[in-house]
């Protein structure tokens, strides 16, 4: 008898530990840039868009940057911008478009690749916000201005989940 209640008890709590522990959840993570602790993050779905929107700090002018997540890095898709000065390309490269709509510039087609991207989160003017289905989370909010942050896409576990800061709830 206590050998069934042991063969039954042990797969299962084999299974609550997998279930607990298992990374499984797609999510673009912010990171300290110098340590892997997740100060929050965003679920997302593999091969999904996200923007992030900041203000330039010279030209006082919004910049958006689109992105697709993997499983294992971030492309950059395309760029916009509405002034050329410091910091900003003044054309595209191979492949990539280089356009202007309606006094906005524009490269598409773009598909630089990177593990990760660090960034200081602005203190005074950048507002830094990521987009994500049409909903705007400002990383402010979130993450102590002037903190430099590592993004990256990573899968988590419930337990991680648990942890962290999702920042669109």
């Amino acid at each position: 008898m206590k050998l069934k209640i042991f063969l039954i008890i042990i797969p299962l709590l084999l299974l609550m530990a997998f279930s607990l522990f298992f990374p499984y959840k797609q999510i673009i993570a912010f990171t300290f840039e110098d340590e892997d602790k997740i100060l929050a993050y965003l679920p997302i779905e593999v091969e999904q868009t996200f923007q992030i929107k900041y203000t330039h700090s010279i030209h006082l002018s919004d910049v958006i940057e689109t992105y697709s997540a993997s499983d294992k890095q971030i492309t950059l898709k395309e760029l916009s911008y509405e002034d050329f000065a410091v910091g900003m390309p003044s054309n595209a490269e191979g492949d990539e478009v280089f356009e202007e709509r309606n006094g906005t510039y524009y490269i598409t087609n773009m598909n630089r690749q990177f593990q990760y991207i660090d960034l200081r989160l602005g203190q005074v003017r950048a507002d830094h916000r990521i987009i994500y289905k049409d909903h705007t989370y400002t990383l402010s909010n979130f993450i102590s201005p002037g903190t430099w942050i590592r993004i990256s896409t990573k899968k988590l576990s419930f337990w991680e989940q648990l942890k962290g800061v999702n920042i669109s709830e």
